[in-house]
C-alpha cells in the first residue's frame, strides 16, 4: 500500500536519482521544477478536457439523452474531436478592437488558473510548491482572472462583451469577499496558511476529525462551496455570459483557440475550487485503505459533480437577487462563523458543539427574515393574442 500510495513521488525521485549520473547537482533542483511543471501542464489540460466530456454526460443522462457517443466508445475522443475543432477554427477578431489586448486577455485566464495547481496537496508528499501562504497564494492568484475577463470585455469593442465583462466584475469581486472570510475559521484552529499543512491537522480516526464534521465547519464548507461556484461563472451564478441576455458575455467577439482558453479556465478554476473546498474541509487526502492521490481525487471530483449536478438543476439567478444574496447573507453569515469557530476554539466540548451551533442557527433565522431577497415572487398570469 506504501509504494502505491507513494507512487508519483518514488517515480519523481528515481527520475532525479537516474540524471545525477550525467547531470551536474546544481541543475537537479531545475530538473525537480520542470518535472512539476510537466505534470501539471499535462494533467490540467486533460482533466479539462475530460471534465467536458463527464459535465456532457452527466447532464444528457438527467435530461434524458445520451450526451456525446460518436466519437470513440461513449463518446470518450469527443473532447480530443472538439480540441482540433478549435484549433481549425478561423480566428476572428472585431476591426475595432484593441488586438494586443484582445490576444492577452484568454493566456492572462489561463495562466492562473494553472498556477492554482502548483500549491494543491493531491497527495500525502505531492504538493508541487509547499508553501507557508499556499492558501493567501492561491486566493491571490485566482483573483488575476477577474481582471483577464476585464481585459477581454474591454478590448472587444463591443458593447455587450463590455456589459458581460462588467457584470463579470461586479460578481466576482462581491463573492470574494465573503469566500475568503469562510476560509478564515480553517485558519485560524490550523494556524497556518500552508494547505499541506491544513489537511495534516485534520487527520484522524476514519475522517471523523474532517472540519466538515463541525458546525463552523458546515457553514464554512457551504459559503465557501457557494462561492466558488460564483467565481467559475456556473450556473446558477453564469450572469456574466448570460446567452439570452447579452449574446454570451464577454467572450462575445472570441472564437476558435482563444475561445477555448477561456473555457478552459473556468473547468480548471471549478476543479482548483473543488481541490481546495477537499482540502480544507474534507480532510484533503486523508482517508482509510486507499491511497492519498485516490481519496484526493474521490473528493474533488465528487464536488465536481455536484456543480454539475447545480448546472442540470438550477435556472440562473436575476443580478439583483445574486448581489443581494453575496452582500446581505453570505457576507454577515461568514461573520457569524467566525464568531461560531473562537466559541468552539475555547470552549470545551459538549459545551462548545451547543453554543456555536447556536450562534449559527440564531444567525441563520436572523439573517433569513431580515435580509431583503429581492421581488418577491407571484403566479404569473399569461395574455394570449385573440
Amino acid at each position: 500500500m506504501e509504494l502505491i500510495d507513494q507512487l508519483f513521488v518514488l517515480l519523481k525521485q528515481a527520475i532525479l536519482k537516474t540524471s545525477e549520473s550525467f547531470l551536474p547537482p546544481v541543475f537537479l533542483p531545475f530538473l525537480s521544477i520542470l518535472i512539476s511543471i510537466t505534470a501539471i501542464a499535462l494533467f490540467a489540460p486533460l482533466t479539462m478536457m475530460y471534465l467536458t466530456w463527464l459535465e456532457r454526460k452527466v447532464i444528457a443522462r438527467m435530461q434524458n439523452r445520451f450526451g456525446p457517443n460518436r466519437v470513440g466508445i461513449y463518446g470518450l475522443l469527443q473532447p480530443i474531436a472538439d480540441g482540433i475543432k478549435m484549433l481549425t477554427k478561423e480566428d476572428v477578431v472585431p476591426l475595432g478592437a484593441d488586438r494586443v489586448v484582445h490576444f492577452l486577455a484568454p493566456v492572462a485566464v489561463v495562466v492562473p488558473s494553472l498556477l492554482l495547481f502548483s500549491v494543491l496537496p493531491f497527495g500525502r508528499g505531492m504538493t508541487a510548491v509547499n508553501l507557508d501562504i499556499g492558501l493567501l497564494f492561491f486566493i491571490a492568484v485566482s483573483s488575476i482572472g477577474t481582471l483577464a475577463i476585464f481585459m477581454g470585455g474591454w478590448a472587444s469593442r463591443n458593447k455587450f462583451s463590455l456589459l458581460g465583462a462588467m457584470r463579470a466584475l461586479a460578481q466576482m469581486i462581491s463573492y470574494e469577499v465573503p469566500l475568503v472570510l469562510s476560509v478564515v475559521p480553517v485558519v485560524m484552529m490550523t494556524g497556518t496558511l500552508s494547505t499541506q499543512k491544513i489537511v495534516e491537522a485534520q487527520a484522524g480516526w476514519r475522517g471523523f476529525h474532517w472540519y466538515l464534521f463541525t458546525p463552523w465547519g458546515v457553514v464554512g464548507f457551504l459559503i465557501f462551496f457557494i462561492c466558488s461556484v460564483s467565481e467559475v461563472n456556473r450556473t446558477p451564478f453564469d450572469i456574466p455570459e448570460g446567452e439570452s441576455e447579452i449574446v454570451a458575455g464577454f467572450h462575445t467577439e472570441y472564437s476558435g483557440m482563444k475561445f477555448a482558453l477561456f473555457y478552459m479556465a473556468e473547468f480548471l478554476g471549478a476543479f482548483a475550487y473543488s481541490a481546495l473546498g477537499a482540502t480544507l474541509f474534507l480532510g484533503g487526502w486523508q482517508g482509510p485503505l486507499l491511497p492519498s492521490w485516490l481519496w484526493f481525487g474521490l473528493k474533488t471530483f465528487f464536488l465536481v459533480f455536484v456543480m454539475i449536478w447545480l448546472r442540470g438543476t438550477f435556472p440562473r439567478l436575476r443580478v439583483d437577487q445574486l448581489m443581494s444574496y453575496a452582500w446581505k447573507f453570505l457576507l454577515p453569515m461568514a461573520l457569524v462563523n467566525i464568531l461560531a469557530a473562537g466559541i468552539w476554539h475555547y470552549l470545551s466540548f459538549p459545551l462548545s458543539l451547543i453554543v456555536s451551533a447556536s450562534v449559527l442557527l440564531i444567525g441563520f433565522i436572523a439573517l433569513s427574515r431580515l435580509a431583503p431577497t429581492g421581488t418577491r415572487l407571484e403566479k404569473r398570469v399569461y395574455r394570449y393574442a385573440e
